[in-house]
């Protein structure tokens, strides 16, 4: 008999179709938050009137604003971030942006929560898998203040107790969480995601299709997971596609961060992911290849090299596609061609003399050892980055 537990994330809701403005109004009263600060990208703070039109909102609730979070959410950026709302006597974090803003609001909270003033601190509280797969988590003291997510991109981290961090020193991304690290309130408003560049908001999609392929594919999937990731990749198939004939059109974009938002269902409950994941935060971290593109280039790899042990599973990926008689690889390979997305390394930046570091590195993931096919050591993860090289 199928057997499990499922585990409610400590998230308290989700505000969709709405202003962002009006939306986050609501849950400041709610919540009676006096000193608001807020985390922003610096590109829709030089750019958009989006944060100013967020700060007006707040009035004199607004306590500071921090927008300058770097890709991959640098340490140095997140201690001085959290210096700043530490300062500012802030009870509430919201951020406005995509990934790496939001994963640099759960890194604050830890922050604040843990006494971590300078960026060494954080090698106390960094979660460590050894090449072998055996892992150490420290103990976490829970954020000492909590966040509502207002996102731009679709990478969905929003909807995740987990952050991705970068230790810049060693090239290294690195991964924390605590329960409670995951936002109270996630507000996803479409039209806060026009100014989004193009190659951001479709290729973070193609991110959200990875969550949802994986959590189908993984060897520990559950029935909430299946069914949301299923939905995720109906969603996603489509309107992906439809943003990228009409930006304007505010209904696919809906569908595109309601799709984000069903497949990270998997990550709440646990459902382990795999080489895609594994070896994207890799070449994330130590290639400087955004997260979009991470999943670009390698998911159909991953795929094919999955497929002897996942190919009933691969089969529902093909169905929600909408090609039920494709290999799934090819379904989700045409996904991406069709949205004019890089599909090989060397066309982001990634040099062949960087592979065997890469490599070496996954190794250390915890995704890597959760593969649905076993992948025995640095030497199979080199073929793979060779075949998308």
């Amino acid at each position: 008999m199928l057997s499990g537990a499922y585990r409610f994330p400590q998230m308290e809701s989700v505000v969709f179709g709405m202003p962002y403005a009006e939306a986050l109004a609501g849950e400041v009263d709610r919540l009676d938050a006096r000193a608001v600060f807020v985390l922003a990208s610096g590109t829709l703070a030089r750019e958009t009137d989006l944060v100013q039109r967020l700060r007006a909102m707040l009035g004199n609730r607004f306590a500071g604003l921090c927008a300058r979070i770097g890709a991959h959410t640098p340490r140095t950026d997140v201690v001085a971030a959290a210096n700043l709302a530490r300062e500012a006597g802030s009870d509430l974090i919201v951020t406005l942006g995509g990934g790496s803003v939001t994963d640099a609001a759960k890194m604050v909270g830890l922050c604040l929560g843990n006494d971590v003033t300078a960026p060494e601190q954080l090698d106390n509280f960094r979660a460590a898998t050894a090449p072998d797969g055996t892992s150490r988590r420290p103990q976490v003291e829970p954020p000492a203040v909590r966040m509502i997510a207002i996102p731009t991109t679709l990478s969905a981290g929003e909807f995740s107790a987990g952050a991705g961090c970068t230790d810049t020193a060693r090239h290294v991304k690195e991964s924390f969480s605590h329960p409670q690290m995951i936002p109270r309130t996630v507000i996803l408003d479409p039209a806060a995601s026009v100014p989004t560049p193009e190659w951001l908001f479709l290729s973070t999609g193609i991110r959200a299709v990875d969550h949802a392929v994986e959590d189908i594919c993984s060897t520990n999937g559950q029935p909430i997971s299946e069914g949301a990731a299923f939905h995720a990749l109906r969603l996603l198939g489509k309107a992906l596609p439809a943003v990228k004939a009409d930006p304007a059109d505010l209904d696919a974009r809906l569908d595109c961060q309601m799709g984000a938002w069903m497949s990270m269902v998997g990550s709440q409950t646990g459902v382990s992911k795999g080489a895609s994941h594994g070896i994207g935060h890799v070449l994330g971290g130590t290639a400087h290849v955004p997260h979009g593109y991470t999943s670009c280039i390698m998911l159909p790899h991953v795929l094919r090299f999955n497929l002897e042990a996942t190919a009933d599973k691969q089969a529902r990926v093909s169905e929600a596609l909408g090609h039920p008689n494709e290999a799934a690889a090819d379904a989700v390979s045409a996904l991406i061609s069709g949205l004019a997305l890089p599909t090989r390394l060397r066309d982001v930046g990634v040099s062949e003399d960087q592979l065997d570091l890469i490599a070496e590195h996954s190794m250390h993931d915890r995704w890597i050892h959760t593969n649905p096919r076993k992948i025995a050591g640095p030497a199979v993860i080199r073929t793979l980055l060779d075949q998308a090289w």
